[in-house]
């Protein structure tokens, strides 16, 4: 896979696939972290003489223009972030988009509209591929949070534009994954919550064997409780996969590690009474996130680790009575990078939200800006964007 340093970028335009899919309120910007994620990217192409023409989706818009999708708004941030005057075009491809990089401002950087404007963008379509490719000289994928998805703007364009790369984002993604998965210092640790096991059942696949231990939260540690048989209340649980869930523990019971206790609720609110059980969990209660002796175990593993993997949440850490579990759990990451200068790496969006409330996100080696992508990674399936880089 080539990167930047392999490319001539001066004098030449340079179209950039970007992930600036970030949350908005009333038109404003309220997580900026894949917008600065891209900058060092997009200012290395500046200083080598290139022109940056960056697009991106946002939101699920049904494959026509919605002003409430517009990338305008963060054509507006991104001029506040960066050095350089920045144009944002109205359309996508076609002659007016051509006109407007071609009017764009020597040292400026270009931001396209949404490409899921596009009737073409998520089925792939090559005639579209080939109309975001003539934008360009060379085309860089530095969309990690993208490269799962076969679409035209991240997989389809890179079959028309010779020379093509990585940007420096999506080549530090692969190469701490890479690190982490394929040549670990241990012990090697993954911690795995959310909600769903079904989202996860590859992922455990592919990493148990790998692993020293492996450290399950969230509601889909109530599908493995029982699957064991315990009593979990009115926990969620994915009644179809607790026979699966059972199969993984008895395959891997040697390093899987589930809850010994529990934050619970009798309704799922902020303002409801909780209480810690240890063991079976009443009924009428609900876990709602990892309990005191739990938390101190699990830290305890991952504080002496020199090789973390952390994707999804040991509770509903957005209501503060649940948010000590997964707290706990980012406290622990940003010690063992601290005091074992341990290769920790932090994904999900759920995972990315907690560490950046906690105020770790910079204690950590790496925090990544995939959620579906990383988790494909790690099962180690082929990811289209990064499959297109090597064509």
């Amino acid at each position: 896979m080539n990167t930047l340093s392999d490319l001539s970028l001066s004098g030449r335009r340079v179209l950039v696939r970007v992930d600036f899919n970030v949350p908005m309120v009333d038109g404003a910007v309220t997580d900026d972290t894949r917008i600065t994620a891209a900058l060092p990217t997009i200012q290395a192409i500046l200083d080598a003489g290139g022109t940056p023409v960056l697009m991106s989706h946002l939101g699920r818009p049904k494959g026509a223009p919605d002003p409430q999708y517009s990338l305008r708004p963060v054509a507006e941030y991104l001029d506040g972030l960066i050095d350089a005057p920045v144009v944002f075009c109205d359309e996508t491809v076609g002659e007016a988009a051509e006109a407007c990089i071609v009017g764009a401002p020597e040292g400026a950087v270009v931001l396209l509209e949404n490409t899921r404007f596009l009737a073409g963008e998520t089925d792939n379509d090559a005639d579209l591929s080939r109309q975001l490719a003539a934008l360009g000289d060379v085309f860089v994928s530095d969309a990690f949070g993208s490269v799962h998805r076969a679409h035209a703007s991240t997989a389809g364009v890179a079959d028309h534009v010779s020379e093509k790369a990585a940007g420096l984002l999506l080549q530090r993604e692969v190469e701490f994954l890479t690190k982490a998965l394929d040549d670990p210092e241990r012990p090697f640790v993954a911690v795995l919550g959310g909600a769903k096991v079904s989202d996860k059942i590859g992922v455990i696949e592919a990493l148990a064997p790998k692993v020293d231990h492996l450290l399950i939260g969230g509601a889909m540690a109530y599908t493995f409780l029982a699957g064991l048989g315990h009593s979990v209340g009115s926990s969620m649980v994915e009644q179809d996969r607790t026979d699966e869930a059972f199969r993984l523990i008895e395959a891997y019971k040697d390093k899987i590690m589930l809850p010994s206790d529990h934050v619970v609720a009798e309704r799922f609110a902020a303002d409801a009474e909780t209480r810690t059980v240890e063991g079976e969990i009443p009924d009428g209660w609900m876990g709602l996130d990892i309990g005191p002796k739990t938390r101190e175990q699990y830290a305890h593993v991952v504080e002496g680790a020199r090789t973390v993997i952390w994707n999804g949440p040991m509770g509903v850490f957005e209501m503060e009575p649940f948010a000590a579990g997964t707290l706990a759990v980012a406290e622990a990451l940003a010690e063992a990078t601290r005091e074992h200068d341990a290769l920790t790496v932090v994904g999900g969006g759920d995972s990315v939200a907690a560490i950046n409330q906690a105020g770790l996100a910079d204690a950590v080696t790496h925090v990544s800006t995939g959620g579906g992508a990383m988790l494909e990674f790690m099962e180690g399936q082929t990811l289209p964007g990064l499959a297109a880089l090597d064509a």
